[in-house]
């Protein structure tokens, strides 16, 4: 529940501010080499021709121009100690509120050509930070890089899984197609760029929230420098007239190195404190040449801050010669009337928390990691447009699903009806929804061809549903050894028991059952059949058998139904559409055991895939090298003899065929093809859930009187070679699925039907819900208690608050599983009456049945009646 909460939170806030994220994204990208790419564009205003005589001084610097331009009110002076770079000056400018900065030849003081790209950069800062929508966009820009972290974290969560692979996490797989590539994409490079993301969040946002900034200044423990007196407040504390200030007053924009912007613009030249030029030629010529010869370390580039007071004080900045990052500035205040550096304070000396703190734009765009942070960083930026563009051609495409599988549902009311056409009733018994699903076929199938149609579970259907219609076909499955599927047992005592005159009824039945169980094959399809003609109803025509969903048979249906309504019916049938898996693992679970070896069967996707706790895996199994051989040489096949239609060898196309029939002579390999049929799939319960990135089944090998082994157990634990492709479809099992609450669940079980009930309690542990109680039996707890380090912890943590096991093989008298359940009574009784589902997985012949009894000899059989209606007594059985 959990989980899909953080999907639905991740997809909405994805299509609401992907867009903002993009464009911020990009602007963030570009912005972060504003400097490179300015000097790069104006080489003219950052470099000069390097001459043999020393740079101007920062008094010559003043002098020059108070002298050419007395008007001029400059703020700082900034002195780059390689021959080549250019000088700068701040000056007060109206409009400017960090001043102005003006590039200089240091050797002549001539001003320099503007640099060019600064409008550009300038929009972009804007885009970036209030999408040029002033307040209104930055709380805009704030709360989408809020709804960034949320991004992050729920994307985290919904990827993680227990066990960890590396080519899972950070490796695309171009060979994937479709929606499954798009969300490789998504969630691969997602990976990729997350501690990229979530540290240009959490800088980001120092600039969009007062509250955040303090609170990680707290977080960091740092203390927050205190705003300057005299500025108006705005919301949140921050500076109204300081939009581009971050941690300690820097300015965000990100000034060129040479020529920080001054601070202390106001006034300038120091004139509105009294300082005459003279007195201003003084402290810059005694700071000058004081400074260099105290400050003991070379330097890049320093700014000297022209004096405001008489107090003999003058600050300057000054960078390493090889500073970690643009903001990484040394700053000294120096007394020119004692000639001494009265304070130092070094960007180095710094601890690491104050050095990110008051360098916060460094580390929003990376810079203060390093150069190949930065560039990485800038990447990961450019890559924020893939999410939106991904995650809404993903929701598009799962919407669209959405909308087909709707339509296909309310298609009863998608037409005009014609108004003299009879009404039909469609009941369907289901256990795993093959039967659900054919009868909605067939109600879409008659709906096209303008016929009313009402579609009902057998569980809803009343004595009075059939004396009130007079068209009803039924689509039943039989369950286990012949029984009816579990939702429709109170139809099967109620209703098939009744005796009712139903001579007014037309009807068909559609049993679906499985020849492997030649003795119950389609039973619960004819009991109902038999019923209706016990009660003078009238068959349209003879019930038809559908063998594993055959779908020869389901085309038989709807050819039936077709001729005898004389309606034009649209092909159905059931698609089987088998996606590849890896074999990765396969390990014998009970070495000595004295029961046919059991295997944990590991297998993992090569595409996206989801499925639930609870549900089937369909298996479509192969012949072994060896049968293969036997069949060709049985009707002499030369090796590698191609089938035209596919431009492949017999030997491949056989794989998967029923080579047990016998087949007429044929002309060709396309000929004898027609002839054989599909292998049946093979159905297995799910032992895990997808946040464990590994689909596990637990197989049993079984063998024919021969020794030959099964077709689906021989094919999974010992003619399939670890690391090959199997053929896999996952199949929903409504009925078996966990239910969403922390209602207790009591899970029983023997031998492989452990499968099923891990997968539930999986998800129950992975939700902390503790209320679990597991009943296994096996032979011998020495060789047959499978995935026992696994239950045991559960059991010392307190996830599995009781486990009773039935071990038939440890002692003389056997004891099997419904002999735990019958020891336990009033503990059973207890937890049902504090809400407990049952779970019932494993073999019908013995356990299932046995179990059923004892539950109705405690409970009562109108109570266990109850559990089923309920959807509190549920069961996997095979």
């Amino acid at each position: 529940m959990l989980k899909k909460i953080f999907f639905q939170i991740h997809w909405f806030l994805g299509i609401t501010a992907g867009l903002i994220l993009s464009i911020m994204g990009v602007t963030g990208a570009i912005y972060s080499y504003e400097q490179p790419i300015q000097k790069w564009l104006s080489p003219d205003s950052y470099t000069v021709q390097a001459e043999n005589r020393d740079k101007l001084t920062p008094v010559e610097v003043y002098q020059h121009f108070h002298q050419t331009t007395p008007e001029m009110k400059i703020n700082s002076i900034t002195i780059a100690k390689a021959p080549t770079d250019a000088s700068s000056i701040n000056i007060v400018k109206e409009g400017a509120r960090k001043g102005y900065n003006m590039m200089i030849n240091p050797y002549t003081a001539e001003i320099l050509p503007e640099v060019k790209g600064k409008e550009f950069f300038q929009f972009i800062q804007q885009l970036h930070r209030t999408l040029t929508a002033g307040a209104v966009g930055k709380q805009i820009t704030g709360a989408c890089t809020l709804m960034l972290l949320i991004f992050i974290f729920s994307g985290l969560y919904l990827r993680w899984p227990k066990k960890h692979s590396f080519k899972q996490w950070f490796m695309l797989k171009p060979q994937l197609k479709g929606r499954n590539f798009l969300w490789d994409l998504h969630a691969v490079v997602g990976t990729w760029v997350v501690i990229f993301f979530l540290i240009m969040a959490c800088s980001g946002l120092t600039w969009s929230y007062g509250w955040w900034r303090s609170g990680l200044y707290s977080v960091m423990g740092v203390e927050q420098p205190k705003e300057k007196r005299g500025e108006d407040q705005g919301k949140g504390g921050e500076r109204r007239g300081n939009r581009e200030a971050g941690p300690r007053g820097e300015h965000a924009s990100g000034a060129p190195q040479q020529g920080p912007a001054g601070e202390h613009q106001r006034g300038g030249e120091g004139e509105k404190k009294g300082l005459s030029p003279e007195q201003i030629n003084l402290a810059l010529s005694q700071t000058w040449t004081g400074f260099n010869a105290q400050v003991g370390r070379d330097y890049s580039s320093v700014t000297i801050n022209l004096p405001k007071k008489a107090d003999g004080e003058v600050e300057l900045t000054f960078m390493d010669a090889v500073p970690q990052h643009e903001r990484a500035r040394n700053k000294a205040t120096f007394d020119y009337k004692t000639a001494t550096i009265k304070k130092m304070d070094l960007y180095e000396d710094q601890k690491l928390n104050e050095k990110i703190m008051g360098s916060m734009l460094p580390v929003h765009r990376g810079s203060f990691f390093g150069p190949v942070y930065q560039f990485l960083a800038m990447l990961a930026a450019l890559a924020m447009p893939l999410f939106f563009v991904t995650g809404w051609m993903l929701y598009l495409k799962r919407r669209k699903q959405k909308k087909l599988t709707l339509a296909a549902r309310n298609s009863l009311t998608a037409v005009n009806i014609d108004a003299n056409a009879k009404p039909w009733l469609i009941a369907y018994a289901s256990q795993t929804g093959i039967s659900e699903q054919l009868a909605w076929r067939t109600a879409t199938s008659l709906q096209e061809a303008l016929q009313p149609v009402n579609v009902k579970s057998v569980q809803h259907l009343t004595l009075d549903d059939l004396k009130n219609t007079t068209q009803v076909l039924f689509v039943a499955s039989t369950y286990g050894t012949g029984e009816a599927p579990d939702l429709a047992s109170s139809f099967a005592k109620k209703v098939l028991s009744a005796q009712v005159d139903l001579s007014h009824l037309h009807y068909a039945v559609l049993a679906l059952g499985s020849r492997e169980y030649p003795e119950t094959f389609c039973s619960f399809g004819h009991r109902i059949d038999e019923w209706l003609k016990q009660n003078a109803a009238q068959q349209l025509f003879a019930t038809i058998e559908v063998d594993n969903g055959n779908n020869q048979h389901i085309q038989a249906w709807n050819a039936a139904l077709a001729k005898v309504t004389k309606l034009e019916l649209q092909a159905m049938n059931i698609e089987k559409t088998f996606d590849t898996w890896t074999l990765a693992q396969r390990d014998l679970l009970n070495p000595d055991s004295l029961g046919a070896p059991a295997f944990n069967i590991e297998l993992k996707p090569k595409h996206e895939v989801v499925w639930q706790a609870g549900d089937i895996a369909e298996i479509q199994p192969g012949n072994s090298a060896e049968r293969i051989a036997s069949f060709m040489q049985k009707y002499q096949i030369q090796p590698n003899t191609q089938v035209d239609s596919l431009q492949i060898p017999i030997e491949n196309a056989l794989w998967d065929k029923d080579l047990t029939l016998e087949v007429e002579p044929f002309a060709n390999m396309d000929h004898l093809l027609e002839q054989l049929n599909t292998l049946p799939a093979r159905e297995y319960s799910i032992a895990s859930i997808p946040s464990q990135q590994v689909l596990r089944l637990v197989v049993r090998q079984q063998s024919d009187a021969q020794g030959q082994l099964g077709l689906g157990s021989g094919w999974l634990t010992h003619h399939t070679a670890l690391n090959s492709d199997i053929a896999l479809r996952i199949r929903t099992n409504e009925s078996f699925h966990l239910i969403d609450d922390n209602r207790p669940v009591i899970c029983i079980g023997n031998g492989t039907g452990l499968a099923g009930l891990m997968s539930l309690l999986h998800a129950r542990i992975r939700l902390d819900y503790t209320q679990n109680w597991l009943i296994f039996g096996e032979r011998q707890r020495e060789h047959d208690f499978f995935y026992q380090s696994t239950i045991e912890a559960w059991q010392t943590t307190g996830m599995l608050q009781r486990l009773d096991l039935a071990f038939s093989r440890d002692q003389t008298e056997k004891i099997y599983v419904h002999h735990k359940l019958r020891e336990q009574a009033q503990e059973l009784k207890a937890w049902i009456d504090q809400g407990a589902v049952i779970y019932v997985c494993g073999s019908i012949n013995g356990m299932a049945s046995d179990v059923d009894q004892a539950l109705i000899e405690i409970l009562g059989e109108a109570a266990v009646d109850q559990l089923r209606q309920q959807g509190r007594y549920r069961r996997d059985v095979y």
